[in-house]
């Protein structure tokens, strides 16, 4: 069983999750871009019984971020909870095993091998 830790940057949200998560994925949509400032932005999804998050959040639409520091810490979609693989204590707990959105994924990234890649969404 899994448990993993993570916190925004200040450390005013911290955030567990327990057991395996569902899914854990990257995505390269323009929403995912814009919100992360980044190129694209992986996740693990939980089922929100196994997630504890304490400290308050805001939010824009379905994604939670840090009203001190500004870190973005998770989202909520479909009745699961996206961690931010960036804001877990330890590094490499979880692996990605596929890919959203690859019609928008930037040419100069490197091929992330063994990955189911979806023009879009999943179906």
């Amino acid at each position: 069983m899994t448990h993993a830790t993570g916190s925004c940057t200040c450390g005013a949200i911290r955030i567990s999750a327990k057991g395996d998560p569902k899914s854990v994925g990257i995505c390269h949509c323009l929403d995912c871009r814009k919100h992360h400032g980044a190129v694209f932005y992986a996740a693990a999804a939980f089922a929100p019984s196994d997630v504890t998050i304490t400290g308050d959040t805001h939010q824009y639409k379905d994604r939670h971020f840090c009203p001190t520091c500004g870190a973005s810490v998770f989202a909520t979609s479909d009745g699961e909870v996206e961690i931010h693989l960036g804001i877990l204590d330890t590094p490499n707990q979880f692996t990605p095993t596929y890919e959203l959105w690859c019609e928008r994924r930037e040419n100069w990234l490197p091929e992330f091998v063994g990955m189911q890649k979806h023009k879009r969404d999943r179906q």
